[in-house]
């Protein structure tokens, strides 16, 4: 006769986890941040299609600022803090806020 040992197996009940608030990141326009600089922040600090970044490039320069994406709001604060910081390093006052979704 074999004895068969099981593995003991362990419940976890799932808890309700409060989300993060989500975040609306917005850009502003100036006249000394170059449009290309713009469009290369928005796609490696907020990983934008090329087609997209230009879009609200365009938009944050005719209308003053843009909506650029929805994000929790500890990702959005740093995806900020990230592009601020790597346009104030190449001298430009590139400016991003955000707002409660």
């Amino acid at each position: 006769m074999k004895l068969h040992i099981l593995p003991e197996i362990e419940i976890i009940e799932e808890t309700e986890t409060e989300l993060e608030p989500l975040y609306r990141v917005i850009i502003h326009n100036d006249d000394v941040t170059p449009m290309d600089y713009v469009v290369y922040i928005l796609k490696t600090v907020f990983y934008l299609a090329n087609d997209r970044a230009a879009e609200i490039m365009f938009t944050a320069h005719i209308y003053g600022s843009a909506y650029v994406q929805t994000l929790a709001k500890s990702e959005a604060e740093k995806r900020i803090n990230k592009a601020h910081s790597e346009a104030n390093n190449a001298g430009y006052p590139l400016k991003f806020t955000m707002e409660p979704e």
